[in-house]
């Protein structure tokens, strides 16, 4: 079915042939203006109907083989539904096909209405599986670096080996000692903000420190390195 068809009416009738012979489009054609004048009067005549615009153009498909020819013809009508379905009837009123005998059988009547509704709800899904997808993947892009770049904004350093820490950590009542940056990176995307880092296995003297005077929390890893510091802390820190 071509698109122009699609745009310019409401529904499609489609017709099967079968001609006891050999026959060309031109038969066919024929036989569909010939054979219908009159059957219907005025109102309903083919030839009318197409000068008005209110049918379209017929379109033929015929092929022959061992001599016999069968096909299927298309027929756009902007009639009402009642209008349609009493054309496509009168068709299958054809018994002859140039010198064949033959019949004509309304296989369907497509409503171009529906297939336009069903192409734009199709086309729907797709924009909303596509377009707007990619849009909140970008978005969600952005909100994920603005929060990263606020959290390293909110790193602080503490001490004079410079450790990295959270923003509250010299003023918060207690501390949480970590291994490394991104554990302070982690802890502030959930709004804990009173972290200090050792970055490595030999604790700092300024956490040794600070853990005296706060209520001391470490959050370690549970492998080796984890361990040692772990160990290191219990023997010199003050660990609540």
């Amino acid at each position: 079915m071509s698109s122009d068809l699609l745009e310019t009416t409401k529904y499609i009738i489609h017709l099967d042939i079968y001609a006891e012979g050999v026959i060309e489009k031109s038969d066919v054609i024929g036989a569909v203006f010939g054979q219908s004048e009159g059957l219907l009067g005025d109102n309903l005549d083919l030839r009318e109907l197409q000068k008005t615009g209110r049918v379209g153009r017929i379109d033929v498909n015929i092929s022959s083989k061992e001599g016999k020819s069968t096909g299927t013809v298309l027929i756009p009508s902007s009639l009402d539904k009642v209008e349609t379905a009493i054309l496509a009837a009168a068709l299958e009123t054809i018994d002859r096909i140039g010198p064949c005998m033959a019949k004509i059988k309304v296989d369907k009547i497509s409503d171009v209405r529906a297939e336009k509704r069903k192409q734009i709800i199709d086309r729907a899904q797709k924009i909303l599986k596509t377009m707007f997808k990619n849009e909140f993947l970008e978005s969600d892009k952005i909100i994920d670096a603005v929060r990263q770049a606020v959290r390293i904004e909110e790193i602080s350093e503490y001490g004079a080996s410079r450790l990295p820490a959270g923003p509250h950590v010299k003023d918060s009542d207690a501390i949480i000692i970590v291994e490394g940056r991104s554990d302070v990176l982690n802890l502030l995307k959930y709004g804990i903000k009173n972290t200090v880092a050792v970055e490595g296995t030999n604790v700092p003297k300024d956490v040794i420190d600070l853990s005296k005077t706060k209520i001391t929390t470490a959050f370690l890893d549970g492998d080796r390195g984890g361990e040692l510091i772990l160990k290191e802390l219990l023997q010199t820190a003050d660990i609540d």
